[in-house]
């Protein structure tokens, strides 16, 4: 039997359809972060279909009811970042394209905690800094 470990941070892919993900595969206590938290914020606004606008503010209301209070993005996960991103750059790979899933990370190596997602290859050159806990896609969660 896998142990579970106790607490982490889950991409935003996986919080988006989190009821579709099977509970052994993340942690006990599951977190957030506060880019996470403007991603799905930013999500009704990026799209002019009334049906898929309040698909995606009823995602953002049931995370906000979910997991409460998102970890800050600070000065310390910024200057982690920058590290990260030192990383990213020293395997030959550009991090502008992910920079929300590197700031999700580096947030997530400033507090200690493992971060959970199904996009572990986003994530290629972080594993000094970061630990990166991959997760099972399951069928019909997308990101």
């Amino acid at each position: 039997m896998v142990t579970r470990i106790a607490r982490g941070i889950l991409d935003t892919g996986i919080v988006s359809a989190f009821a579709l993900f099977d509970p052994a595969e993340l942690p006990v206590e599951s977190a957030i972060t506060a880019v996470t938290l403007g991603e799905l914020s930013r999500g009704p606004y990026a799209t002019d279909d009334p049906a898929t606008r309040a698909r995606r503010i009823a995602v953002l209301q049931h995370v906000e009811a979910t997991f409460g209070e998102a970890l800050p993005y600070d000065s310390e996960a910024a200057r982690m970042f920058g590290l990260i991103c030192a990383g990213v750059y020293a395997i030959g790979r550009q991090p502008r394209r992910r920079t929300a899933d590197l700031m999700i990370a580096a947030t997530a190596a400033r507090y200690g905690l493992p971060l959970y997602t199904t996009n572990p290859k986003d994530f290629a050159g972080i594993d000094a800094l970061a630990t990166i806990i991959p997760v099972t896609r399951p069928d019909g969660a997308t990101g």
